[in-house]
């Protein structure tokens, strides 16, 4: 009888904890943009990227949105003032590689987090549908809020983990896997590649020990029907490039 009692007394606080956040997360009054500053300026004029002013006020916004989130639960351990440096400047490396793939309508972000690089590319390449994956729910709402203010039509958000995802109809359904920050390699692969169609591509953003990760996921690779077919070293990371040769045998994930 007791315990009746506390479970029905939590109901109420639990939904008032929900109400609490749903406030807090309509940025209402939205928080102060953090505007590009001339080093990541410099950055992306030498990787032969000019933002539209539209686009630049958007990522400004976002990250804005970033840190005063990242106040209530971790999102970023960067601080603001290297937030154009090392978040913005270090997703946009993946437009290059982007640029290369053909029939890139379809994009999903594994493991999205904060929303790196997912939400950045997404204003970058507003004519690609992308996929927001993330399987933790208040992350997941927190990327929901920042889609709805920005007004960003081209995504959507999944909250669930890719090894349930890819046993939907939206496996082998997309052109393009992003992340970073997601774990070694060889797992990366594990949950992306039975995500991507045949002939899609991966990419992930590594770190200096790239290639250490690329020979421990050699094996791994091989049973999932994936090559990397490139490892381009930028101004802040390593993107890894991984194609899909064949179908993901059925026991994957």
């Amino acid at each position: 009888m007791g315990d009746a009692k506390r479970s029905g007394g939590e109901k109420p606080d639990a939904s008032a904890r929900e109400a609490e956040l749903s406030r807090w997360l309509a940025f209402d009054p939205e928080p102060e943009p953090i505007p590009c500053d001339p080093a990541a300026r410099a950055m992306l004029t030498e990787l032969g990227i000019e933002l539209e002013p539209r686009e630049e006020a958007l990522l400004a916004r976002y990250l804005g949105m970033l840190f005063f989130a990242n106040e209530r639960f971790n999102l970023t351990r960067i601080d603001p003032e290297s937030a154009w440096t090392r978040h913005v400047v270090d997703c946009m490396t993946l437009l290059a590689p982007m640029a290369s793939i053909e029939q890139l309508t379809r994009a999903i972000d594994v493991g999205s987090g904060g929303g790196l690089p997912g939400i950045p590319l997404a204003i970058a390449r507003g004519e690609i549908r992308w996929t927001l994956l993330e399987a933790t729910g208040k992350k997941a709402k927190f990327l929901e809020a920042v889609v709805r203010r920005l007004g960003l039509t081209n995504v959507t958000v999944l909250n669930a983990r890719a090894e349930d995802v890819a046993r939907t109809p939206l496996r082998e359904s997309f052109d393009l896997t992003t992340s970073r920050a997601v774990g070694g390699l060889a797992d990366l692969a594990m949950y992306s590649i039975p995500l991507l169609r045949i002939g899609g591509i991966m990419l992930a953003i590594k770190g200096d020990r790239a290639g250490e990760e690329i020979a421990s996921a050699k094996q791994p690779l091989y049973e999932l029907h994936a090559n990397v077919v490139g490892e381009l070293k930028g101004p802040t990371n390593t993107v890894v490039a991984i194609e899909k040769t064949r179908k993901t045998p059925a026991k994957f994930p």
